[in-house]
Parts: structure tokens; C-alpha cells; sequence
């Protein structure tokens, strides 16, 4: 049995799926897409369910990636039952949902989430009302404290073992007609209104097996990708289309896709108009909060505290652990030393895949675990999306709007969470611009660069003015990329979330969802990269690949022998610092490289090529071409940037 999750941005969804699907949950990808969905298995009453957390949408009309695979999911898998969870406090707007589902016709579960918020707006919902309007059943319940969870999942069940599909809305004569007809002509027949008849030829040869009712709305509304699959099974479908909506326009005045939006909006607006009862708004805090945390000077002014406190707080644990679990590591080498029993081979082999696992453990982690518990809790308590509101100019400028300063964000934690996180952006050319720029941004392995390099011998004032100029940089590179992928940059209509107080069981499982990812798609690579490391230092090659750096090292007036740390910087870019001592014989840098080369080196660290993880994550996520592309312009700007240092820095230092 299946149970597919369903509602719009902000309902609290994803927290009613973590709130039952623990640390077992796993995250997949739609066919051909990197829009993602998250599914676990529930038991309910002695039954296993299989629950699918399907990507929050505002409908199904196919506008964006997210709402195109959620309806193709919806049209292509045996789903028992649709839990539609709507924000309680906001009902007319999920309604809206609510009535594109029950077109459907399949078995639907409305569950009224966030009660608690409704209650302090001095709204009371008549649930049963609701649920003899709609016709499917209602639950309601407060998922960020576990209120009403398990009488929602038990009437879930009860609702998909009677198998009984809801009715459909009914609109306007003009729509009726125009949906009857193109039904009849897709279904061969009159059975217009059989709504739970199984698939005919046509359904199965383009794989939507959708009843004809359904189906005729979607295409009515002018979903491409639906018209193209219906029409290798029945070719001329398309003039079919086209006449119905001529005759929508020419009765409403109006494109069917608008007509029926109109329709759904007005009877989901009458629908709640009936079983909500508006009482006295309790005004509290919250209310008045974002009259600072949105205001135009005081808000930004917010916004670097916050930041500014969470990276103080993720830099003061990171630090914290790092020291001790570095120094275990350092005893296990001694042990492992040891465990070779005198031959440099297997010593060097088993020393390289410590370290890689010492990489992970006791560098990366440490950063990014209280880097994502951090972004938890700002996005479960709603002030992500303001920040992304504050945003929305500077990211303009860019080329970008608000949305692209999460994975900015992200990345000064780690850039793959980063490079994933831009599958929020429905425009492909947004989402290579937003990876492009978010490689760009100095993550924890490059912060121990910054601070193990330049902090530590020039001082802090130093390593502060390069991540200033690595903003502009980046702010830089974000003009000349958006000036040649020319296209304009829509505004951003975004909905405010109401503050609400996170769980550290919400804000745990997206942690551990997060950072699961990172060890399944980067740690394999660091182990694997630290006993190639290893083995070429055996063979005595790491000569040959200086030479293949030295027109950069040249270049940039750095010693020759800097060229294997910055190859194996790519593995990742702690790598590029740890190998330097050793590269340069040396155990003071100072001894070395000077102020000027110090500088320039890490420059050169922050920009260039992008850490395999990384690579694989935008191979992943934008295909080879546009990885390809990205590590090579990381390289230009790099070298640039790094070309300004050293000739810029020297009357400064």
C-alpha cells in the first residue's frame, strides 16, 4: 500500500513525513530530472505503508519541474491514497490544491495542519463540514508537535481500504461542455463521467493512465508534456485541444488555463468561506517581528547578525572537535604504522585511506553537522524565505532573484549541499548561473585554508579582507555570466511563512537527511583520493604533474613545487594545505612563501576547480557539459583573481 504526501510550500508536509519516517527515510530522483522526492515505509495498525513525501506545489498545471513530476508521479504510480496537507491558517489557498486532486478521482485524505496557528489567527474550522462538502475525509492535526499524527495515518488507511474516489468539482457550463467533449473524444465513447474506469489504448500507449475526465482538464489547461505522450497513441489529438479551448475562449473571453483556475479560486474561496469562523486575532510577538526582520535598514542589519552568530557558533564547535579528533587520527597512524610491518607500501596505502577517513570525520563534518543543524532551525522556524526576500535586489544584479542566496548559504558550509540545493530553481539557465557562483563560495575545507594559512601568519585582518574580495568576485562573476546568458530575471513572488518553534527531531532528520548525502556521494571520493595520493608519492610521480602546474605556478610567482597540492586540492581542498608542508620540506610556511605568496596561493585555492565531490554533484545535477564548463571558468577566474593579488597585495602587506 501507498500513501503519497501533497500540498503547497510551507504547509508543514515535510514535517508531518519526518515526524513518522524517523532515519530511514530515502531520497530519490524522478526519472531524467533532479527534482527530488523523499519516501519511507510506515507501519499503521500492523500494515506497512509506503509513504512518499512528493516536492511542495501551489498545483498541478506543470509550470515548473516540481509540478510537472508530481502529477506525472500522481498519473504513472499505484498511489492507494493522496494525503493533501494544508496550512489550516491560509484554507481557501489549499483548497485550491485540494480541488485539482479530486479531479483526479482518486481516494483523498485532507489533513488540516497547523490548527494551532488557525487557532491564534481566531479561526475555527468546521472539519466535518469541510468533509461532507468535499466529499473525501478531513483529520486535523498539529504536525510540528506530533499532535493528531497517529488518528491521521489510521484514517488514512481506513480511507484506502474502502477505495472510494471522490467526486470532482463541477464549474461552469462553458467549462463542462468543452471537458465532456474532449473526454468523449479521448475515450472513444459518452462514458464521460466514469471517472474511475481503467485506462483505455490511449492512456496505456502514453503511459498517463488517467481517467478520460482528468485527462481532458489537464490537456484543456494546456499541459505540453501530457498533449505530446497522448498524442503518439492518437495523433491528432491536438487539433482536438486546440478546438476546446477556442471554444472556452470564445465562451469566457479567456484562456481555459485561467477559466479554471479562476473556478477552482472561487470555489475554494466559497468552500472555506463556509466552514471557517473568523473570532478575535490574537496578535503576539510574531506579528510585529518582521516590522524589524523586514524592514529596509534594520533587516539587513538583522541579517548579518544572524549570520554573522551562526557562523561564530558552527566555527566555535567545528574548532572545538576538530582539535581532538585530528589528534586521535594522528595516534591511529602510529598504530597503522605499525600494522604495515615495515613495508612503505601497504603503510603508505593504509595510511592514505586513514586519512581520507580522518578527512571526513574530523575535518568536514565537524563544520558541516552544526552548519546544517544551524539552517534547520532557521528554515523550521520560517526565516529562510525572508532572507531570500532581502535578498531579491543583490541577487538581481546578479542576474538571479532571492531564492539563489540558499545555496550561497549552503556553501559556506560545503558546496555540494550547495550545488544541490539549486534544484529549487525552476529556470535551467538560473540553476547553472546559481552552482556557477556557488562554487565560487569558500566552504569549510577552503575556510581551513584561509585561517591555516593566512589567519594564522598575516592575522585575521587578512583573511577578512579575502572574503570580501571574494565576494566581489563573485558578485563580479555573476554580471559577466548573466550578460552572456542573456534572459530576464522574473520577480519573485514569495509567501512569508508564520514563525513557528522548530523540534530538534525536525530539525535532526533534515540534518541527517543532508548530511547522508554528503557521505554517500563526497566521503567515497576523499578515501579514494587520499590512497591515490599515497600510491604516487610511492612511484615517486608527483614531479611529473609539477610540471604539468608550472606555467600557473609561474605565473603567479609561486614555488614549483606547490603544483601537487594544488592537483590534489581538487580531491579536496584541505588537501592543497596539508600537502603543502610537506611538498616545500618545511614545517613553518613562513620559511618558505612570503606574505605576498601566502596571499596569492590561498586566493588561488578559493576560486579554482571545485572539489571532486563537488564535480560530481554538478555532473549530477547539470550533466557533464555544464560541469565541464564550470570547472574551467573556476579555473580562469582563479587565475585572475590570484594574478590581481599578487600584484595588488604587496603595498597592503
Amino acid at each position: 500500500m501507498r500513501f503519497a504526501l501533497i500540498g503547497q510550500p510551507n504547509c508543514g508536509k515535510s514535517t508531518l513525513f519526518n515526524q513518522v519516517a524517523g532515519y530511514k527515510a530515502e531520497t530519490g530522483n524522478f526519472t531524467g530530472t533532479t527534482v527530488t522526492y523523499t519516501e519511507s515505509k510506515v507501519r499503521i495498525q500492523g500494515v506497512i505503508v509506503e509513504l512518499v513525501d512528493l516536492p511542495g506545489t501551489y498545483t498541478l498545471t506543470g509550470t515548473n519541474p516540481a509540478e510537472r513530476e508530481t502529477l506525472r508521479y500522481l498519473a504513472s504510480h499505484e498511489v492507494d491514497l493522496i494525503i493533501n496537507v494544508l496550512d489550516a491558517s491560509h484554507l481557501a489557498q489549499g483548497l485550491t490544491l485540494t480541488l485539482e486532486l479530486l479531479e483526479l478521482g482518486r481516494p483523498l485524505l485532507v489533513a488540516l495542519n497547523m490548527m494551532d496557528e488557525a487557532g491564534r489567527m481566531g479561526m475555527s474550522i468546521d472539519g466535518e463540514r469541510l468533509q461532507a462538502l468535499l466529499g473525501a475525509p478531513t483529520a486535523p492535526l498539529i504536525a510540528s508537535k506530533g499532535r493528531g499524527v497517529r488518528n491521521l495515518f489510521v484514517a488514512a488507511l481506513h480511507a484506502a481500504e474502502k477505495r472510494l474516489p471522490p467526486q470532482r468539482p463541477h464549474y461552469s457550463p462553458a467549462l463542462e461542455q468543452a471537458i465532456h467533449i474532449l473526454a468523449a473524444n479521448l475515450n472513444g465513447n459518452r462514458r464521460s463521467e466514469a471517472a474511475g474506469a481503467p485506462a483505455d489504448p490511449i492512456q496505456k500507449a502514453a503511459a498517463v493512465p488517467l481517467p478520460p475526465l482528468p485527462l481532458a482538464i489537464k490537456l484543456l489547461e494546456g499541459d505540453e508534456s501530457l498533449l505530446q505522450q497522448v498524442a503518439l497513441a492518437r495523433p491528432g489529438v491536438e487539433d482536438l485541444v486546440a478546438s476546446a479551448q477556442a471554444q472556452v475562449m470564445q465562451s469566457l473571453g479567456r484562456p481555459a488555463v485561467w477559466a479554471l483556475s479562476s473556478a477552482r479560486s472561487e470555489l475554494a474561496e466559497e468552500l472555506a468561506a463556509q466552514v471557517v469562523r473568523q473570532g478575535e486575532r490574537h496578535y503576539t510577538w510574531r506579528d510585529r517581528l518582521d516590522d524589524v526582520l523586514l524592514h529596509p535598514l534594520w533587516g539587513y542589519l538583522a541579517l548579518v547578525l544572524i549570520l554573522l552568530a551562526l557562523f561564530q557558533v558552527i566555527y566555535g564547535i567545528g574548532s572545538a572537535t576538530e582539535k581532538p579528533l585530528l589528534a586521535f587520527f594522528d595516534s591511529l597512524a602510529v598504530w597503522v604504522e605499525t600494522l604495515s610491518g615495515g613495508s612503505a607500501l601497504l603503510g603508505g596505502v593504509l595510511y592514505g585511506l586513514l586519512q581520507g577517513v580522518a578527512g571526513g570525520v574530523a575535518i568536514v563534518l565537524p563544520y558541516l553537522l552544526p552548519f546544517l543543524f544551524g539552517l534547520g532551525f532557521l528554515e523550521d522556524i520560517g526565516y529562510l524565505p525572508r532572507v531570500a526576500f532581502l535578498m531579491d535586489a543583490l541577487m538581481h544584479r546578479m542576474g538571479l532573484h532571492g531564492k539563489a542566496v540558499v545555496p550561497f548559504i549552503l556553501g559556506y558550509g560545503c558546496n555540494v549541499p550547495a550545488v544541490m540545493s539549486t534544484r529549487m530553481m525552476e529556470e535551467p539557465r538560473d540553476r547553472f548561473l546559481a552552482a556557477t557562483l556557488a562554487t565560487l563560495v569558500p566552504c569549510a575545507a577552503r575556510l581551513a585554508v584561509v585561517f591555516g594559512l593566512v589567519a594564522f601568519y598575516l592575522g585575521p585582518g587578512v583573511a577578512l579582507a579575502l572574503y570580501l574580495f571574494n565576494l566581489f568576485v563573485i558578485a563580479l562573476t555573476g554580471r559577466v555570466v548573466s550578460a552572456m546568458l542573456p534572459e530576464d530575471t522574473p520577480g519573485m513572488i514569495l509567501e512569508m511563512p508564520v514563525y513557528r518553534t522548530p523540534t530538534l527531531k525536525s530539525v535532526a532528520s533534515k540534518a541527517w537527511f543532508r548530511a547522508r548525502e554528503f557521505m554517500v556521494e563526497a566521503w567515497p571520493i576523499l578515501i579514494i583520493g587520499s590512497v591515490v595520493l599515497a600510491l604516487l608519492n610511492y612511484y615517486q610521480l608527483t614531479d611529473y604533474l609539477n610540471v604539468l602546474t608550472r606555467p600557473i605556478t609561474w605565473a603567479l610567482d609561486l614555488p614549483g613545487e606547490v603544483g601537487v597540492p594544488l592537483i590534489f586540492g581538487v580531491l579536496r581542498k584541505e588537501l592543497s594545505l596539508i600537502m603543502l608542508r610537506q611538498a616545500l620540506g618545511v614545517e613553518d610556511f613562513a620559511a618558505a612563501l612570503n606574505a605576498v605568496q601566502m596571499v596569492t596561493f590561498t586566493v588561488f585555492v578559493m576560486f579554482y576547480v571545485p572539489c571532486l565531490a563537488t564535480l560530481a554533484m554538478l555532473k549530477r545535477e547539470l550533466g557533464w557539459r555544464s560541469m565541464l564548463v564550470i570547472a574551467g571558468l573556476t579555473v580562469v577566474i582563479a587565475l585572475l583573481a590570484a594574478l590581481a593579488a599578487r600584484f595588488v597585495a604587496p603595498p597592503f602587506l
